[in-house]
């Protein structure tokens, strides 16, 4: 008999003055205005980091070497609502090519009142990289998180 193992999901909300539609716009198509250049997985430094607004597009980071190196992969894209992407990226903060391993980030963006949006993040299927690694990336990512949707809420409101 074989044991499944269960990790908790990652959840994360953020209260921002803008409509969904903004926000969305904002946190996808702007990303490389707020997301940290230093929270990288490749070999060099961050030039750009972009999402392709498809469904099958890339979370990708350009690098200042000329290289990209791919972040995950759009599995759902419904603008001014939420998406969905894969996170190819193993519990070493590595590239990972087996998307099998890759856990899932959802980001919602969910109307909360007049010219309000809660921006909620869930960040799941950590069992998919085993036992140890989706507890270490799990309580990675729980820690990191925050400070990430705080940068995004920032651009938001200056924008």
């Amino acid at each position: 008999m074989t044991a499944t193992i269960s990790i908790a999901p990652v959840r994360k909300s953020l209260l921002v003055q803008a409509t969904p539609e903004r926000a969305f716009e904002v946190f996808t198509a702007h990303i490389d205005r707020w997301w940290p250049k230093s929270h990288g997985i490749g070999s060099a430094p961050i030039r750009r980091i972009a999402i392709e607004p498809r469904v099958g597009g890339r979370w990708y980071n350009d690098l200042e070497d000329g290289t990209q190196v791919t972040i995950g992969r759009v599995r759902l894209w419904e603008p001014g609502h939420r998406f969905i992407v894969s996170w190819e990226i193993s519990p070493d903060w590595k590239p990972e090519p087996r998307v099998a391993l890759a856990s899932e980030v959802e980001v919602r963006f969910v109307a909360s009142g007049e010219g309000a949006t809660r921006i909620e993040v869930e960040h799941r299927d950590f069992e998919r990289m085993g036992e140890a690694g989706g507890t270490k990336m799990r309580n990675e990512v729980d820690n990191g998180w925050p400070a990430i949707l705080k940068l995004a809420a920032d651009e938001i409101v200056r924008t």
